[in-house]
């Protein structure tokens, strides 16, 4: 089978229709960039919606996309930049099979369970192994504060 170098338009669909996410669509009409809201099923960030994006590699489906929150979240894996640990989107894990709604799918699911191995900031880890009373309360103020609010 011949790759095709950008997601096809049956793979937006299946995101659109995915209801983890809302208002999926392609960025200023670029194939290679799309853009939405994560709808998180579990506290602490089940009150907010977090944008993300998800950059498609020209080399699209033999190297993995890139996933980037662009609402701040309080969260180990997500660091500041809103870069996001996803073992799935790394070139050992990456299988070119994989089908964006996988990758939005694993996302929503690191964020709905915080994983303190998968650490792109070591001190939210900590105090997510120490203190998880403070985590969550740390991580619904922050939600209540940056997320945006959630579609009805």
């Amino acid at each position: 089978a011949h790759a095709c170098p950008t997601p096809s338009p049956q793979e937006l669909e299946e995101a659109r229709r995915w209801e983890g996410a809302h208002d999926v669509r392609q960025l200023d009409g670029n194939v290679r960039r799309w853009g939405g809201l994560l709808l998180p099923n579990n506290p602490p960030y089940n009150k907010g919606a977090f944008r993300f994006e998800l950059t498609f590699s020209p080399k699209h489906p033999l190297e993995p996309p890139c996933a980037t929150l662009r609402t701040p979240i309080y969260h180990p894996s997500v660091d500041l930049e809103g870069h996001i640990c996803q073992p799935l989107t790394t070139q050992v894990h990456w299988e070119h099979t994989t089908r964006a709604i996988q990758v939005l799918q694993d996302l929503l699911l690191q964020l709905d369970s915080p994983d303190p191995h998968r650490v792109l900031r070591p001190d939210v880890a900590r105090e997510l192994q120490e203190d998880p009373e403070k985590f969550r309360r740390r991580a619904e103020e922050h939600t209540r504060l940056h997320a945006e609010p959630r579609p009805n």
